[in-house]
């Protein structure tokens, strides 16, 4: 992707962006319920309510709250969160690395295991595994990522409870951070007991919610690996002598992942929106546990920030992902 392109996604992000924070300023308001009338008792006084509404800016025109929400927004200040009583971004802040490291994680696992099955597929074309790798891709697809998630419970957590079914990390381990991505750190600095039980923790939830994204890969990248082999610089290759493991990996999978890594990276957006309901069933500490609590509690500012914050993420993504294609398409990377 040129830097012009760049640029232009870049400047077409802002429309964008200012259209969420409409919609989601907006409908937060119209729907039933007062968040201020949640955090106080039932004995609080009239004076009490008017005294925090005037607080949060709730007693102000709708027009003249979004404006000064939005100015605040800009400078990354999304206001103080009504039933935590914090800054709002730094509660982002410090769940957002966690739902990071969940869905990279699920990512790598659909990536690494979706390939392997496809080009199994393809390579056994015809035959018995091409069949399992079907059967596989049509029952993950089949079942939802939260079903996913609620059977591992059931299984690997109360039946036969091997895998840790619920937090971050072993609360038994002393684990003093100096950031929130707890991976990373724990391997740079060492820790190697805190770093397997994060990837303990990380197993359950990864799985569940990478295995419809590993079926879509292994469908969409088995159907192009087919095509590619009937191409005749396929042909050519079989008439050099090469081995049929040597043109798939070699040949035929490079042009094969193209259309791959487009739907991938769709698919990947729809899989961050997933970690919520994951993320609530295991008890994972992220980004989407914080919002269902927010939504709970009606804690606009709180689902406000979350909100502009998934929409940010998806077209970073998005952006991303038209590099990596143009990175993989030498037409559009001369172009």
């Amino acid at each position: 992707m040129a830097a012009s392109q760049l640029l232009k996604r870049l400047l077409l992000a802002i429309p964008t962006l200012f259209g969420v924070a409409v919609i989601v300023f907006v409908l937060m308001r119209v729907v039933p319920g007062d968040p201020i009338a949640m955090m106080i008792g039932p004995g609080a006084t009239a004076e009490t309510a008017a005294e925090l509404r005037a607080l949060y800016g709730l007693d102000r025109p709708l027009l003249e709250q979004f404006g000064i929400w939005l100015a605040d927004a800009v400078r990354g200040d999304f206001g103080i969160s009504i039933s935590a009583h914090q800054d709002v971004a730094r509660l982002i802040l410090a769940r957002l690395p966690a739902t990071l490291e969940l869905s990279l994680a699920a990512i790598a696992f659909a990536a690494l295991f979706g390939v392997a099955f496809a080009v199994t597929g393809a390579y056994w074309r015809g035959r018995p595994p091409e069949g399992a790798v079907d059967a596989f891709a049509a029952l993950s697809l089949a079942i939802p990522d939260f079903l996913w998630g609620l059977i591992f419970i059931l299984v690997l957590g109360v039946l036969l409870p091997v895998m840790p079914i619920s937090g971050r990390l072993d609360p038994r381990l002393d684990f003093a951070a100096v950031t929130q991505f707890y991976v990373v750190e724990s391997l740079l600095r060492g820790e190697f007991r805190v770093l397997g039980s994060l990837l303990l923790h990380l197993v359950l939830p990864a799985v569940a919610l990478g295995l419809p994204l590993t079926a879509i890969i292994a469908r969409v990248l088995k159907s192009s690996l087919i095509e590619a082999l009937a191409q005749d610089y396929v042909l050519q290759a079989r008439v050099k002598g090469f081995g049929r493991w040597r043109i798939i990996l070699r040949e035929a999978l490079r042009n094969a992942l193209i259309p791959t890594v487009t739907l991938t990276g769709v698919q990947f957006t729809f899989l961050i929106g997933g970690t919520v309901l994951i993320e609530r069933i295991f008890g994972y500490p992220g980004l989407g546990n914080l919002a269902i609590t927010a939504v709970i509690d009606r804690d606009l500012p709180l689902i406000q920030g979350i909100v502009i914050t998934f929409a940010v993420m998806f077209i970073a993504l998005n952006i991303l992902i038209d590099m990596t294609y143009a990175l993989l398409n030498p037409r559009l990377r001369h172009g």
